[in-house]
């Protein structure tokens, strides 16, 4: 089980009651593998503030995490896309590079939007990962990617990212075109958000550092495993 304190304050849930974790928690961010039930990306990470309104949590540099890699262990980006889904994979553990990732996300909501900084803590952009609702479970949370995501940079102007991926995964059959239109839909949402520079972009957390006390979380030898209990 990732380390770290629970405290049982929350409102319940459907699926039990749901705990909000102590800041300074360490839990896993986790996203289930397109089309399968198993968990291919798993990274251990600080939570820096949990409520009802708010999971956020930091990605240190050199945390030790698990990522998707080709069966041969190529790297699934260096595949050319036509067969990048469609080529047997498995996992490997490996190291974050660069700096770290502040990642926030909102209850029930359809994507998370993720900080990065250049080195020397200059800001350089925010993420929004399009991606199912957050999953809670007693080990931190579990989420599936839905490939399409969109870059917000300083100046408040945008794009979206990874258009040709999210194109490919429906010809590949990992999205039907329901969920494709729900995708696409939370990505409009998300740029409303953007464009009305709404919460998280107004809310200055490009100038949050993390806990200089902090320890980067290791990876548990069972990141895989089945929650026990979970909720939205």
């Amino acid at each position: 089980m990732a380390d770290g304190e629970a405290v049982s304050e929350a409102a319940g849930a459907p699926g039990g009651p749901t705990e909000f974790w102590a800041p300074g928690s360490r839990i896993l961010w986790r996203y289930r593998e397109n089309g399968g039930p198993h968990v291919h990306i798993a990274r251990p990470v600080t939570v820096v503030r949990d409520d009802a309104d708010l999971l956020a949590v930091w990605l240190a540099p050199g945390t030790e995490c698990v990522k998707p890699v080709l069966a041969d262990g190529t790297s699934v980006h260096l595949e050319p896309l036509a067969t990048r889904y469609t080529k047997p994979r498995t996992v490997q553990r490996d190291r974050w590079s660069g700096t770290g990732v502040l990642k926030l996300a909102r209850p029930g909501q359809p994507w998370s939007v993720w900080l990065f900084w250049d080195p020397g803590w200059r800001f350089k952009n925010w993420y929004v990962n399009l991606e199912e609702p957050l999953v809670r479970w007693e080990g931190g949370v579990d989420s599936e990617d839905h490939f399409l995501d969109i870059s917000v940079h300083p100046d408040r102007s945008w794009h979206w990212r990874d258009e040709d991926e999210f194109a490919q995964a429906q010809r590949d059959r990992l999205m039907d075109a329901g969920l494709a239109e729900r995708v696409r839909a939370a990505g409009r949402a998300a740029v409303a958000d953007i464009r009305a520079w709404g919460a998280p972009f107004a809310d200055g957390w490009e100038d949050w550092r993390p806990d200089p006390t902090w320890e980067v979380p290791s990876l548990p030898g069972d990141w895989d495993r089945t929650p026990a209990h979970a909720s939205s």
